[in-house]
């Protein structure tokens, strides 16, 4: 893995606001973001939202505001939203914004001039929800195959982009890089459209039907498609913010998108860098659908669930928990609350929130919270072996963007943490006072085995790692040292010395009561 790493998700489309399709993609983002930061890497987190096209000024027209006005509401809703869920971002971008405005119409320009766009006449099937053409062979009983409804025919003179003169080296570049498109079977998706003659694309819509959108740079009568405008923002954003470090960053960026979006960002978009003289991204990381029960997650059907909500009910690291756990990225899976239910109170309640509990309890219980003395029993050493065995499975698996695969390694260390208190049973030792030493040893070496659990799963339940390190306390040397101590790159403090003989641990408090189904 390089030093520098570019994530991104998509630009949201702020025709409605967050729900869990949004929520998925920004928390899996997040989790890498700060998983490669406490790896010592260089991260840049792009995040934003996509203004322009038919579905927003619609949109607009229906809230009884002007698409501007419109869009500026929805767009502070999801910067807001990800702020209140603590999400790392480094920038979030607006394709309203004059930089983003101004490239884009800098990119046409170029292209045009390049021969590469040209004017003509188009008849074909157009989904608004979709706010692009389909060819017959694309639609499922003649309707969109996302949408499932029956697109309309329009017919009008419009700009296109001479996309099918790049099918050829788009072909052979995802032959060369195998890893393009993760995972694999997207890949084979993408190479069997590309065995089909790829059309032109419509990049244009006239005034006379739209005019919520960036003007092209060499017709005022005419704005640009949604999709020619939103994917140029991985461009624009970094080149915003830090221009001289732009290609650096760009030649490590990885997009996570939902694989509804995986044509546009897997044929459009590469096609349009290589026309504009830019490098094609990294990587294209695409995941599944979240259902409700048989059916796709959708704000149409009104089966939604909504961040603040689930922040507000159960808190938020559950929340992120779930995701993360539920899903293998790259397939489906579905939510219910039943099925939160019965995770959140297997692993998190009975199992971290449990062990944290009893460990504390002890360590309150028999020695007022002073750390004792470890001795380096064998025993022990093997704890610490399990934490160190259970890390680097858990890297091994971040790095192939398996994040269930990741929690499962580590919840093997709490696993291990449970049998090893069933086993050295500190509980029945402390009734022999010769053996109050050995009890103080104990409970020393599950301290560090907790201070290790809220190192490990920092990048992906954050506000629960910082509560379990204040139950802790503080290390010598307080904040700098327990942000030092978060790293995943170098060895982590060897246990029995991050918490010294006479430090102090807090009483415990619950982190995940038990909830009920009802």
């Amino acid at each position: 893995m390089p030093d520098t790493v570019y994530l991104t998700t998509p630009l949201y489309y702020v025709n409605a606001e967050p729900h869990l399709g949004h929520t998925y993609t920004t928390v899996v983002v997040d989790t890498l973001a700060r998983y490669q930061r406490a790896m010592g890497r260089d991260v840049f987190f792009l995040t934003g939202t996509d203004e322009h096209g038919d579905k927003i000024a619609a949109a607009a027209e229906k809230n009884h505001a002007s698409p501007h006005e419109y869009a500026d509401r929805i767009s502070a809703i999801f910067r807001s939203t990800w702020d209140t869920c603590g999400i790392t971002y480094d920038h979030f971008i607006r394709t309203t914004d004059d930089y983003h405005v101004a490239f884009v119409r800098e990119v046409l320009q170029r292209v045009y001039d390049a021969g590469d766009i040209y004017f003509g006449d188009y008849g074909g099937n157009y989904c608004t929800g979709c706010e692009r053409f389909y060819a017959d062979r694309e639609l499922i009983d003649g309707k969109c195959p996302d949408h499932e409804t029956e697109p309309v025919w329009i017919k009008e003179e419009n700009y296109f982009f001479r996309m099918g003169k790049y099918q050829d080296r788009l072909r052979d570049h995802l032959e060369k890089h195998p890893d393009l498109i993760h995972p694999a079977g997207y890949r084979n998706e993408v190479l069997g459209l590309l065995r089909e003659p790829l059309e032109d694309l419509c990049i244009s819509r006239p005034k006379s039907r739209l005019t919520w959108g960036i003007e092209m740079p060499f017709d005022p009568n005419y704005v640009t498609y949604v999709w020619f405008d939103a994917l140029l923002n991985y461009l624009s954003g970094i080149r915003h913010v830090d221009a001289a470090r732009a290609d650096q960053r760009w030649a490590h960026a990885q997009h996570f998108i939902a694989k509804d979006i995986l044509k546009p960002h897997a044929v459009f978009w590469p096609t349009m860098l290589m026309a504009a003289g830019f490098p094609v991204y990294q990587r294209l990381n695409v995941h599944g659908y979240w259902n409700m029960g048989e059916s796709k997650m959708s704000k149409s059907l009104g089966n939604v669930i909504r961040p603040l909500e689930m922040k507000e009910r159960f808190g938020l690291d559950s929340f992120r928990y779930f995701l993360l756990r539920e899903m293998a990225f790259g397939s489906d899976a579905s939510f219910t609350e039943d099925a939160f239910i019965t995770r959140f109170n297997a692993d998190l309640s009975n199992g971290l929130g449990n062990l944290t509990s009893r460990v504390l309890s002890m360590q309150d219980k028999y020695f007022d919270g002073v750390v004792q003395a470890a001795d380096g029993a064998p025993q022990d050493r093997a704890l610490a072996a399990a934490f160190t065995q259970a890390e680097s499975a858990m890297k091994s698996q971040m790095e192939g963007l398996a994040f269930h695969l990741a929690l499962e390694e580590i919840w093997k260390a709490f696993n291990a943490c449970d049998k090893y208190i069933v086993e050295e049973a500190p509980f029945k030792k402390w009734k022999d006072e010769s053996a109050h030493p050995r009890v103080g040893a104990i409970l020393a070496t599950l301290c560090d085995a907790l201070r290790d659990a809220a190192r490990m799963i920092a990048p992906f339940m954050p506000e629960t790692s910082e509560r379990i390190a204040a139950m802790l306390g503080r290390p010598a040397g307080g904040d700098t040292a327990w942000d030092a101590a978060l790293s995943l790159a170098d060895a982590a403090p060897k246990w029995g010395e991050f918490y010294p003989p006479g430090h102090t641990v807090g009483k415990p408090e619950p982190l995940f009561p038990r909830l009920e189904t009802t």
